[in-house]
């Protein structure tokens, strides 16, 4: 019995052993049947590429330009009396801005009506002397001398007359510009002079500009090589995009002018294009990017430029299997390119889908979760 018990221990003993030896390392375990983890796929976002009519623009920095700009100044020497228009706003053509003290103005017309009163009387005086003149010397009571002197003085007092005609029209055309009038339909700027002051027409400050806003003209200058690209193009008008400096679309216009040389100095062409502006999105003075179409590429393969990375061998972008979603690195010739769209001459295809978001996280072979989101909102 006792033999029976010590033989018990022993085994249990054993496999005590056995047992931490396996769970210790100390010995060999059972290969494990659990299957091995697999890495979960990569998300990422992704663009189909597609053909589309992308157009060839060239680019450059440009300034707006009032249509027309005008300096208003006084035509006559005055006290401003009175002031019509309201810093900012809209003027028409003709409308009266300011009134100047018309009072001298208007004693120099009446002299001048009265100085041709005078001359009228005596030229009726010496028309009636002439013809009895005429009167004498036909019947040979009268001189042929007498008949010459009323002759010129009638041509002399007709003349006369005529000056005075002509200073009333002065005097009546000072007077009118004693009320200074807007030239063009624009918009007033700040006023340069206050009621009470005298002004000049020698005075080169002005009194106040207008400038026409609606339409605009936008000037930019451009390398000088973009003048054969620009002239050939044969079928019409040729757009012009301006954009503000964060990329917001301001307004789409036609090219009006190509200056008619280059500056040797930059070996740049400067151009005009005008602009309708009905909404005044442009504002002389102001900078804006312009970018003149010039071609459209028909039928092109576009893809987004965030798609488009570059390496030491060039260009490449990542695609997405379609059945496996296992990327392949593919290496691209890129044609043309803006800031959102590059169109590929070689790499991809249409349909395709090309990472757009996420490269940095994988490589070639990576499979990966195309987010399903991007994929519609790029269809």
């Amino acid at each position: 019995m006792r033999k029976r018990r010590v033989l018990l221990g022993l085994l249990i003993g054993g496999a005590g052993v056995v047992y931490l030896g396996v769970q210790g390392g100390l010995l060999p375990s059972r290969p494990q049947t659990r299957a091995r983890d697999v890495a979960p796929p990569i998300p990422v976002t992704a663009s189909m590429a597609k053909r589309i009519d992308f157009p060839v623009f060239l680019e450059g920095i440009g300034s707006v330009q009032a249509f027309n700009s005008v300096l208003v100044k006084s035509r006559v020497d005055g006290q401003i009396v009175k002031i019509n228009f309201s810093e900012g706003t809209e003027v028409k053509a003709g409308d009266v801005l300011l009134q100047i003290d018309s009072a001298p103005l208007e004693a120099a017309l009446a002299q001048a009506r009265a100085n041709k009163l005078k001359d009228e009387a005596q030229l009726n005086n010496a028309r009636l002397d002439f013809g009895r003149a005429s009167q004498l010397a036909a019947s040979g009571s009268g001189s042929r001398q007498n008949l010459d002197t009323t002759r010129a003085l009638v041509a002399q007092l007709e003349a006369a007359v005529q000056a005075d005609q002509a200073m009333i029209d002065m005097a009546q055309t000072q007077l009118n510009y004693a009320q200074i009038r807007s030239p063009i339909d624009g918009r007033a700027g700040t006023r340069l002079v206050d009621v009470g002051n005298m002004v000049r027409a020698t005075d080169s400050s002005g009194i106040v500009i207008v400038n026409q806003l609606r339409p605009i003209f936008v000037t930019f200058a451009l390398p000088a090589d973009s003048l054969p690209q620009i002239r050939a193009k044969k079928d019409g008008k040729i757009k012009v995009l301006v954009q503000d400096a964060s990329g917001k679309d301001l307004a789409s216009g036609d090219l009006a002018v190509i200056d008619n040389q280059i500056n040797q100095a930059t070996g740049t062409i400067n151009y005009k294009a005008i602009f309708d502006n009905e909404d005044e999105a442009l504002w002389p003075g102001q900078f804006v990017n312009v970018s003149v179409e010039v071609d459209i590429r028909r039928n092109a393969i576009a893809v987004p430029a965030s798609a488009v990375q570059q390496g030491p061998d060039g260009s490449y972008c990542f695609v997405v299997g379609k059945d496996d979603h296992k990327v392949q690195k593919r290496a691209l010739k890129i044609g043309i390119a803006s800031k959102a769209t590059a169109v590929i001459d070689e790499g991809v295809e249409p349909g395709e889908l090309v990472v757009t978001d996420g490269q940095y996280r994988i490589q070639a072979g990576s499979v990966v979760e195309v987010r399903a989101s991007a994929v519609e909102s790029s269809q």
